[in-house]
């Protein structure tokens, strides 16, 4: 992973119940190749991590709330798993709406785990080739996305991967997506 992402800004949106590793792998990545990552949420303070989704892993810090960020601040999203911080993300109407945004923006989106069930609940899985925590990837064929069984998928602006096992080449995927990706906007022109 030498691709050199300086003045990249990743937005990582997540709740109570993130699964620890799946925000701090992708985020270490990100932040060693030069991009500037944030942590966003549906309320200030802080979340609180797990591990394994059961035991207590510490807390982050929330840098800014979804409801007032936009998309056009950031040049990619991060969506990381465990079941309840995505459960919680997929009944809020300002994450929901911001990955949709995201998505329609052409910037890639990287979820992992159960962090596609807000790609779900926002509409945009359909037609898309996903891949998932196996206990969600009915979840996803109901939703008409594509699903298949391999440690990282890329698809278009879509990266996704199975569990924590997969970390490495999910943040290999996003790192080097991010390093090649224009934006919408950057291609009309």
């Amino acid at each position: 992973m030498a691709a050199d992402l300086q003045g990249k800004r990743v937005a990582i949106l997540a709740a109570d119940g993130v699964e620890r590793v799946e925000l701090e792998q992708p985020r270490e990545a990100l932040e060693q190749a030069g991009a500037q990552t944030e942590v966003l949420s549906i309320h200030g303070g802080e979340i609180q991590a797990r591990e394994n989704d059961l035991d207590e892993a510490g807390t982050f810090t929330v840098d800014g709330l979804v409801a007032d960020a936009s998309v056009g601040d950031y040049d990619a999203l991060l969506l990381p798993g465990g079941t309840v911080n995505p459960d919680q993300l997929r009944v809020d109407k300002d994450a929901v709406s911001f990955v949709r945004e995201f998505v329609e923006s052409g910037k890639p989106v990287a979820a992992i785990c159960h962090g596609p069930w807000t790609l779900i609940e926002a509409g945009v899985a359909e037609g898309r080739t996903l891949t998932s925590f196996p206990s969600i990837r009915t979840d996803l064929r109901n939703a008409g996305a594509d699903v298949v069984d391999q440690d990282v998928v890329v698809d278009g602006n879509l990266i996704t991967s199975r569990s924590p096992e997969d970390l490495p080449a999910f943040s290999e995927a996003i790192v080097s997506q991010l390093a090649g990706a224009t934006t919408q906007e950057e291609e009309k022109s």
